[in-house]
């Protein structure tokens, strides 16, 4: 039994959220650089079995691409190849960034912590987990 792992796909950073074994809870993981990114998941599928990555998908309100759409599919075509055997999932992940902000701030960040972009992105791969939870 693997566990999810959702990725907040971005030019400069991805942003990387894990379920528990059971697949109940989501939690940030980390933040990886955009070209470090297959590296990372290959190491992380040595230590843990993954079930699916689940991709998050920006879509303006009106349903249209945004302008990191193409990226990200892109990004599925590589997924996809390097890792035959684990499905990917897409998600919506429209307001995600600022859903993390939002936590981030409630959560009692200090102003610093609220200010660094990484952690808004493995928050929000969180929230684009969760969201795939249901």
């Amino acid at each position: 039994m693997g566990r999810l792992v959702a990725i907040d796909f971005g030019e400069k950073r991805c942003g990387i959220a894990e379920t528990d074994d059971l697949k109940m809870i989501a939690s940030p993981l980390t933040t990886v650089a955009t070209s470090e990114i297959i590296a990372f998941l290959q190491k992380y599928i040595q230590k843990h079995p993954v079930d699916a990555w689940i991709l998050g998908e920006a879509r303006y309100l009106n349903g249209d691409a945004s302008a990191i759409t193409q990226l990200q599919a892109n990004f599925q075509v590589l997924l996809e190849k390097k890792f035959p055997t684990i499905p990917v999932h897409r998600v919506n992940e429209m307001f995600t960034s600022a859903m993390a902000t939002k936590a981030i701030q409630m959560g009692g960040a200090s102003k610093k912590q609220r200010a660094d972009k990484g952690l808004v992105d493995a928050v929000s791969a969180a929230i684009i987990l969760q969201t795939y939870l249901g």
